[in-house]
């Protein structure tokens, strides 16, 4: 059995694995920005994360953009 190359791909998976969890987290915990569709302005913010505490004023780089009535 050659040890080098299991190791290799262990880690090779567990390096997958562990970017996939990290980007899916990221993605789930972005907030859902509310624009009115009338007059393409902010209407409210949904924060997922506990530490993140976005408002209208204070928007995030990246965001779910939703249009509402």
């Amino acid at each position: 059995m050659n040890w080098g190359r299991l190791i290799f791909v262990l880690a090779c998976g567990i390096y997958i694995g562990g970017t996939l969890m990290y980007a899916f987290n990221h993605a789930v915990s972005l907030p859902d920005v509310h624009f009115s569709n009338s007059t393409q302005e902010c209407v409210k913010v949904i924060n997922y994360a506990e530490h993140h505490n976005y408002s209208c004023e204070h928007l995030p780089n990246k965001y779910y953009h939703i249009w509402v009535e």
